[in-house]
C-alpha cells in the first residue's frame, strides 16, 4: 500500500472512531435513562441497567451510520485543511478525485464488514435485549408468533387462556384456525375449529366454528370471543426486524410467505441492509465533495452545522418514501432507490464540476 493511501485510511479511521464512539456514548446514556424509568419499581443494580442499556444501543447505531459516516467525513477533511495538508498533497500530484476514490472505496469495502459483522452482532444483542424486556412487560402473558406451522397467539382473557394456530391470513381474516381454550390450571376447556376469523377488532368474529367440549362438539353459524389482539397488534408485534440476523430475516420471510402474510415491512428491510454500502458510500462521497467546494470558505463549525443539517433532511426523505413505499402508495423498489439514486446523480455533477476546478 501507498504512504499517502496507508495515511488517508488511517485518518480516516481515526475521524471515524471519534464520531463513532461519541455517537455511541451518547445513545448508550439516553438509553440508561430509558430503562431507569422502565424499571424504576424494580430495584435493579444500576450496572444491570447499563449492560441491558449497552445491548440496545448496537442496533440504533447501525441506524444512523450514514449520518456518521457523513461527519466522519467532514471531520476527516477539516483535519485536512487545518493542517494544510490537502495543498500538500496537490503539490504532488494527487487531485481531488483521487482522494475521493480512495476513501470512498475504503468506506465500500468496510461498509460491507459493517454489514455482514457488526449488523448480525447488533441483531443477538438487541435480541437479547427484547427478551429481557418483554419478561417486566405488562403485556408478557401475550405472544404471538409465526413459524413453519402458521400463526400462532397466546392470549390470556377472560380468565382462560387461548392458544391459537392459523395456517393463512387473508387480510383481516385468520384462515383454517384451531383454538385451544385452558382454565388458570392449564386444563382444557374446550377446541374450537374454523374456517375463518375476523381479527379486525379485539371482538372476534368467528364464521362456522365447531367447538368440542368432553368429547360433544357443537356447530355455530357464527360467534364472538373477546381477545386482547386485534389484526393492528398483530402486525406491530412483527415490526422490530432490527433483531433478527440477515439468515433470521430470510427464513421469516419465507414463513410469511407460507402464512399469506405481508412481506413488504421484511423486503423494505432487506433492500436497506443490502444497499448500505452502496448508501454509505454515497454519504461519504457527498460529504467529500461538499467539503471541497467549501474547503477555505466557511470555518468548522459552520461545515459541521451543514452537515448535520443535511443528515436531517436525508433522513426525512427516506423516512418519508419508506413509508409511501411499505403502505403501496409507491413501488417498494422506488421508495427504497430512489433516494441513493438522487444521491448518486447529485455526487456525480458535483464530481464532475470538482475535477474541471
Amino acid at each position: 500500500m501507498k504512504t499517502y493511501i496507508k495515511f488517508l485510511v488511517n485518518l480516516f479511521n481515526v475521524s471515524f472512531f471519534k464520531v463513532f464512539f461519541t455517537f455511541f456514548i451518547i445513545i448508550l446514556i439516553t438509553n440508561i435513562l430509558e430503562q431507569v424509568e422502565f424499571f424504576k419499581e424494580l430495584n435493579f443494580n444500576f450496572f444491570y441497567l447499563i449492560f441491558i442499556s449497552f445491548l440496545n444501543t448496537p442496533s440504533i447505531v447501525f441506524e444512523i451510520l450514514p449520518f456518521i459516516f457523513l461527519l466522519s467525513t467532514q471531520i476527516f477533511f477539516i483535519t485536512l485543511i487545518d493542517k494544510k495538508e490537502l495543498e500538500i498533497f496537490k503539490y504532488t500530484g494527487l487531485n481531488n478525485f483521487k482522494i475521493i476514490k480512495i476513501i470512498s472505496l475504503y468506506v465500500f469495502i468496510s461498509s460491507l464488514l459493517i454489514v455482514i459483522i457488526f449488523y448480525n452482532g447488533s441483531a443477538i444483542l438487541k435480541n437479547s435485549y427484547l427478551l429481557i424486556k418483554n419478561k417486566y412487560a405488562d403485556d408478557s402473558k401475550y405472544l404471538a408468533v409465526i413459524t413453519e406451522n402458521g400463526l400462532w397467539i397466546k392470549d390470556e382473557i377472560d380468565g382462560k387462556i387461548n392458544i391459537v394456530n392459523a395456517n393463512k391470513v387473508d387480510n383481516q381474516f385468520l384462515i383454517n384456525v384451531s383454538i385451544t381454550q385452558f382454565n388458570k390450571d392449564f386444563e382444557i376447556n374446550n377446541i374450537i375449529n374454523t374456517d375463518k376469523v375476523d381479527i379486525s377488532s379485539n371482538k372476534w368474529k368467528l364464521f362456522n366454528p365447531l367447538i368440542v367440549t368432553n368429547n360433544q362438539s357443537e356447530s355455530l353459524n357464527e360467534m364472538e370471543m373477546n381477545s386482547n389482539f386485534d389484526l393492528e397488534r398483530i402486525n406491530s408485534l412483527f415490526s422490530n426486524l432490527s433483531s433478527l440476523t440477515i439468515i433470521e430475516l430470510f427464513k421469516l420471510r419465507n414463513s410469511y410467505i407460507d402464512l399469506n402474510y405481508s412481506v413488504i415491512d421484511i423486503n423494505s428491510h432487506l433492500y436497506k441492509i443490502i444497499n448500505y454500502p452502496i448508501y454509505l458510500t454515497l454519504m461519504t462521497i457527498l460529504a467529500a465533495v461538499m467539503m471541497f467546494n467549501i474547503s477555505y470558505q466557511k470555518n468548522s463549525f459552520f461545515k459541521v452545522s451543514l452537515g448535520i443539517f443535511l443528515s436531517v433532511v436525508i433522513y426525512y426523505i427516506n423516512y418519508f418514501l419508506n413509508i409511501l413505499g411499505t403502505n403501496e402508495k409507491i413501488p417498494l423498489i422506488i421508495s427504497i432507490f430512489l433516494p441513493m439514486i438522487i444521491l448518486l446523480i447529485i455526487n456525480f455533477i458535483s464530481i464532475i464540476k470538482l475535477n474541471e476546478k
